[in-house]
């Protein structure tokens, strides 16, 4: 336990010390296992971890995913979901904000990035509610809320990175995001619903569609039904795994955004360029992981840790609830990525103990996640917008995102509380 503990101090101590995450964690996690297990054993450990994470097939997911997204938002999507979801609700007191979220949840399930997701949105969204009077708090919380969609509903980075850690299914853990999504759209639009109840002047209605025009509206998101079902539809359906499933989907959005035009040598050089820059920062980061989670393996801190929680809390859902308060705790201070890779390796053996689904577990694990990248201080969402919006306070930026976290953490409760809501769907797969 205190060569753990002394480990996680080491981790935190170089990253407040400006070091990359990813070698903060292989330096600590080398020389853990070095000074416990020799030179030699460490040496011939890592290599091994590095060489079988390197080449592990279902890593290939990530690279294809992050192609889908980038190939994705440079074809133009976000605005036509945008222009479809305000159609049906724009008219109504904090339409547009809803609508924002409505697509935001749309563009995140063939996306797969909160940070991307969020970016978009508000080119998209933010002009519209500001010309029709939207208060800022309104319109930058809803997009920031919005933007977190991207990492629930599949396909998600984040998903993928938990399910290779716990190796968990990941076709079982998407489709385990579809419901879970809709009742995260559900709650953050009801928190539209009660600003603009205490405040109608922060969200006035806009013009009324009819349906003529909604219909039309509708036709011109055809592109983004077609890509979530046939990817995450033949994930279930049992065509494809997740791994085909992420090669069809760069496929097709390449086709798709060649078919709208918006391909030329010089954006798909770009495009190609991002890529590979965000799946080296992934790979580095997810073999950096796996290298420090050798390390704790070795230590007796997951089975101390469990003792000492079940001693504090002897219910099972209990523990579960003192394991989210201690994300949230640290979602406001940490960059949730480093939290979700530092904290699987002490957490999952415990939530496996107990005979908890990990499905589910991930599941909660995003949630997490997704609060944490609207919590202020260090939310990552909202310094995307505050550098996006020049002309908004960071200040007025966290006011106006309380109520949506408010309403994530009822999210969260609702998931704890009724587990089938996340397992309901990839209990039906392969039936």
């Amino acid at each position: 336990m205190t060569e753990a503990m002394l480990g996680f101090l080491a981790v935190f101590g170089l990253a407040f010390l400006r070091l990359p995450l990813a070698v903060s964690m292989t330096i600590v996690g080398f020389g853990g296992l070095a000074l416990m297990r020799g030179w030699p054993a460490a040496m011939a450990s890592t290599s091994q971890v590095v060489f079988e994470t390197g080449f592990h097939y279902v890593l290939s997911v990530i690279p294809l995913f992050v192609l889908m997204g980038n190939f994705v938002a440079r074809a133009g999507l976000a605005r036509e979901l945008f222009t479809a979801a305000n159609a049906f609700v724009g008219h109504r007191r904090g339409g547009l904000a809803m609508a924002s979220i409505i697509a935001s949840g749309g563009f995140g399930s063939i996306c797969g990035s909160s940070i991307a997701t969020a970016a978009t949105m508000s080119r998209v969204a933010y002009p519209q509610m500001k010309a029709h009077g939207y208060k800022d708090t309104l319109a930058t919380g809803s997009i920031a809320s919005g933007g977190t969609l991207g990492i629930l509903i599949p396909p998600s980075t984040i998903l993928v990175v938990y399910g290779i850690i716990t190796e968990t299914d990941i076709g079982k853990l998407f489709v385990a995001g579809i419901l879970p999504g809709l009742v995260a759209i559900i709650c953050l639009c009801l928190a539209v619903v009660f600003i603009t109840w205490r405040d109608p002047e922060a969200g006035p209605p806009a013009e009324r569609f009819t349906w003529a025009e909604r219909l039309r509206a509708v036709r011109g998101i055809w592109g983004v039904g077609v890509l979530f079902l046939l990817v995450i539809g033949g994930i279930y359906g049992g065509v494809f795994t997740a791994t085909e499933g992420a090669g069809v989907g760069a496929a097709g959005a390449f086709l798709f955004a060649l078919l709208r035009r918006s391909l030329t040598p010089r954006v798909l050089l770009d495009i190609l360029i991002e890529s590979a820059r965000t799946t080296a920062m992934l790979f580095a980061i997810l073999i950096a992981a796996m290298v420090f989670t050798n390390f704790i393996n070795f230590t007796s801190m997951p089975g101390d840790l469990k003792e000492f929680i079940l001693e504090i809390s002897p219910s099972p859902i209990m523990v579960v609830v003192v394991m989210m308060g201690i994300y949230l705790a640290l979602g406001m201070v940490m960059e949730e990525l480093a939290i979700v890779l530092l904290t699987i390796p002490v957490f999952f053996p415990i939530i496996v103990g107990l005979g908890f689904d990990p499905v589910w577990f991930g599941i909660l694990i995003v949630t997490i996640v997704e609060i944490g990248l609207i919590s202020p201080p260090v939310g990552l969402n909202l310094f995307v917008l505050n550098s996006l919006l020049s002309d908004v306070r960071l200040g007025t930026i966290y006011r106006g995102i309380w109520p949506f976290v408010v309403a994530d953490i009822v999210r969260l409760g609702i998931l704890i509380a009724v587990p089938s809501i996340a397992l309901w769907l990839p209990g039906m797969m392969g039936r």
